[in-house]
């Protein structure tokens, strides 16, 4: 796969656009209500946990040059993390 490297505040857009138009249905209900969504912000892949810290590196194992992008469920919280920024 081929990585396009994006400003922070791009990254931030896609990542945001995913959870907006699809994700944001499945995730946020529930015991999901505060954890920590990761998003690939090229393919929409996204993991939950408490952290972020491991669903970021399962992410990252499967595409090392992926730019992820962290959401609280359920706040407006918000990290980018990787790809050419970080």
């Amino acid at each position: 796969m081929q990585t396009i490297f994006w400003t922070m505040e791009e990254v931030a857009a896609r990542a945001k656009q995913f959870y907006e138009h699809g994700i944001r249905q499945e995730v946020e209900h529930g015991k999901n209500i505060g954890q920590m969504i990761v998003i690939d912000a090229e393919t929409g892949e996204y993991g939950i946990d408490l952290s972020s810290v491991e669903t970021a590196l399962k992410l990252k194992a499967k595409n090392p040059l992926a730019q992820l992008f962290t959401i609280r469920i359920g706040y407006d919280v918000s990290v980018v993390f990787g790809g050419a920024n970080g």
